[in-house]
């Protein structure tokens, strides 16, 4: 079966959000088939894949003389989308790369451009099996709708072929095929420009990224123990918060934990959230809340009787004002709320980390996001309603919804709390390490091992599903593993196996084995002749950056009051680039024999390896995991 066409990348929504886990290749050509091909190619990676931009499934397109279907108009338009998107707000991306650095948004523009097409035309390849024919493709039926015949001028071929730029891939190659109009990029300079710095998160330009962002958690006032779906959208949302943080952007976290909180399991899972008691701003804050209460046209006093619940300062008509503005989204049961003053309390809390935000005069930068459980999103509605009313700056109109999905576990004995969650994990942990490596030292560095591994395999658990999905944990001891292909714990792995890789190294150089490591000017990167090199290179290190700044991406002048957000985006990435690298690292061997001709082609690989290494720390750095120099 022809493969799957590889379209640009990752749009608005993710496979699992939608098109809610439907094969996202050909399938339909199955009806079609005889009965012994009706099967699913193998799927290419999820941020590779063409989505839809308004989650509608995607509709059918016809094949070309190769057997490969058409672009769809998602994909033809999904290169413009990409680079027009920001990290808040959506407006340019592919300009703030890091400078002098190819990046894939640039190029498509830049081939585009070149065939005189406003149309996205091109698309971006990234299975092994294309990679060794073509880097991109203007697929024949996109042709076919923008020249006569399919047949592109010898002009454009030229103008293609003449492309020139920082951030654009050096080309070569330009050829009409079956398939389409084909392109190759020159491998050997390609990879001169892109294994230098750390292909990281670019600076952000001046002004580019002014604002500030307010990430709320109602889930941390929760009076009770805390449940599973109580930690995954404070996950979420601490994740989320170190991806606004590598973009430039200005991030406020709510609310401050007390001192009295049951939430040591926040500590063990590295989240990083602040702390504090009440002062006295806040006290003021509540106060002036009140007052504008009491000439609330909206607001009414409660007549106290026995149904009356404690501490009860009056009640507000939701729906009404509602109503009265249009504003959409809303869950139609609005009606009356009953104001309390810990209600009060938590508007405060919103007021003064707005306060506290860099607006630079200007309050409409100020974004808020509540990242709430499907269970908390009604009660947040309406302190959303009860804030528009008491509060009529910007900011409260900016108000938006990331909701997670249910958190089901199956088979508990009884319900299970964060903590219980977390020491049943680390337990499990234990034994799978126990049954891989033998019995472990019980030394202080085995033990922070086995908690990082924990710490990993729960946020991936957490985090590598759409936040707007269900999760299902599985809690029977064969549930967890050291080295499943999906699981933090094998993203750690292959840490600490390119860890162990450069350690070894070193320890060769000092003893005069080999000679150390030339300057990047100095290697031969023609020598890189490996297909699983250059999949390394082409998938992972020159997306990298636009990958980080897709999964923070917050569509916050979308209409209605939900958003959504690929806050999977970096596990899933994560969880790919390990299964390419470990296939790669087990059929190569890159420290070869001491002979000086060898060397060459040892260095060029080192510097590859020496890339992805840094790929996979700035990435764990979003989850605030450390990387593990041995398992």
């Amino acid at each position: 079966m022809t493969p799957w066409p590889r379209w640009v990348r990752l749009s608005g929504l993710t496979p699992s959000g939608a098109m809610r886990g439907a094969c996202l290749q050909p399938c339909g050509a199955a009806l079609t088939h005889p009965p012994w091909r009706r099967r699913c190619p193998p799927h290419p990676p999820w941020w590779l894949r063409a989505v839809p931009q308004d989650g509608r499934p995607a509709r059918p397109r016809a094949r070309d003389q190769d057997g490969r279907r058409g672009a769809p108009r998602a994909a033809r338009n999904m290169a413009a989308s990409w680079a027009r998107r920001d990290v808040t707000s959506g407006a340019a991306m592919g300009e703030e790369m890091a400078e002098g650095r190819p990046g894939v948004a640039a190029t498509l523009r830049a081939l585009n451009g070149a065939l005189g097409r406003p149309a996205a035309l091109w698309v971006k390849e990234s299975g092994a099996r294309n990679l060794r024919h073509r880097d991109f493709l203007a697929p024949r039926a996109a042709l076919s709708a923008a020249f006569p015949g399919g047949q592109v001028p010898p002009e454009a071929v030229s103008a293609v072929l003449s492309l020139r730029g920082p951030a654009v891939l050096p080309l070569r190659g330009c050829r009409q095929t079956p398939a389409g109009l084909a392109v190759q990029v020159r491998r050997p300079e390609a990879f001169q420009r892109l294994l230098g710095p750390l292909p990281g998160p670019a600076p952000p330009a001046a002004g580019a990224r002014a604002g500030c962002v307010v990430l709320h958690c109602p889930a941390l006032r929760g009076p009770g123990a805390p449940r599973p779906r109580h930690l995954r959208s404070v996950l979420l949302a601490d994740h989320l918060a170190q991806l606004l943080r590598a973009q430039g952007v200005h991030v406020r976290l709510v609310p401050a934990l007390s001192e009295e909180g049951s939430w040591d399991v926040l500590r063990q899972l590295r989240i990083s959230w602040p702390s504090g008691s009440a002062g006295s701003s806040l006290t003021d804050a509540i106060s002036a809340l009140k007052a504008v209460l009491g000439r609330c046209p909206c607001a009414a006093a409660c007549e106290q009787g026995p149904g009356t619940a404690e501490g009860v300062i009056c009640k507000v008509h939701l729906k009404s004002f509602v109503e009265q503005q249009g504003l959409l989204g809303y869950d139609p049961n609005l009606d009356v709320l009953l104001v309390t003053e810990r209600t009060l309390r938590s508007l405060a809390e919103l007021q003064e980390a707005v306060l506290q935000c860099p607006a630079k005069g200007q309050s409409s930068c100020c974004s808020i996001v509540h990242v709430v459980n499907c269970e908390e999103e009604f009660q947040q509605q309406q302190l959303d309603v009860l804030w528009r009313i008491l509060d009529q700056g910007a900011h409260t109109a900016l108000q938006k919804h990331l909701v997670c999905g249910p958190v089901k576990v199956t088979n508990p004995s009884s319900p299970i709390g964060a903590d219980q969650y977390f020491q049943l994990r680390k337990h499990q942990m234990y034994e799978a390490s126990v049954i891989k490596y033998g019995e472990l030292a019980q030394d202080e560095a085995w033990t922070e091992v086995i908690d990082t591994l924990t710490v990993a395999a729960i946020r991936f658990e957490m985090l590598s599903t759409a936040h707007r999905s269900q999760i299902t944990l599985d809690l029977e001891n064969n549930s967890i593993s050291t080295k499943g292909t999906k699981s933090g714990a094998f993203v750690m792995y292959n840490c600490a196996r390119l860890a162990t890789l450069f350690n070894t190294f070193q320890r060769a150089v000092e003893r005069g084995t080999y000679p150390p490591l030339p300057p990047v000017s100095e290697l031969n990167f023609s020598c890189l002749r490996e297909e699983g090199e250059w999949l390394l290179l082409f998938n992972y290190l020159l997306p990298f950056p636009e990958v980080l700044q897709q999964a923070a991406q917050l569509p916050m002048s979308s209409k209605g009051i939900r958003i959504t957000a690929n806050t999977e985006a970096v596990c899933k990435f994560l969880i790919q680039l390990s299964m390419d690298f470990s296939s790669y690292y087990n059929r190569v061997h890159i420290l070869g024999e001491p002979v000086p001709h060898l060397f060459d082609q040892m260095f060029a690989r080192l510097q590859l390896l020496g890339a992805v290494r840094d790929v996979f720390h700035s990435a764990l750095a979003t989850l605030h995991l450390p990387p593990l120099s041995q398992i």
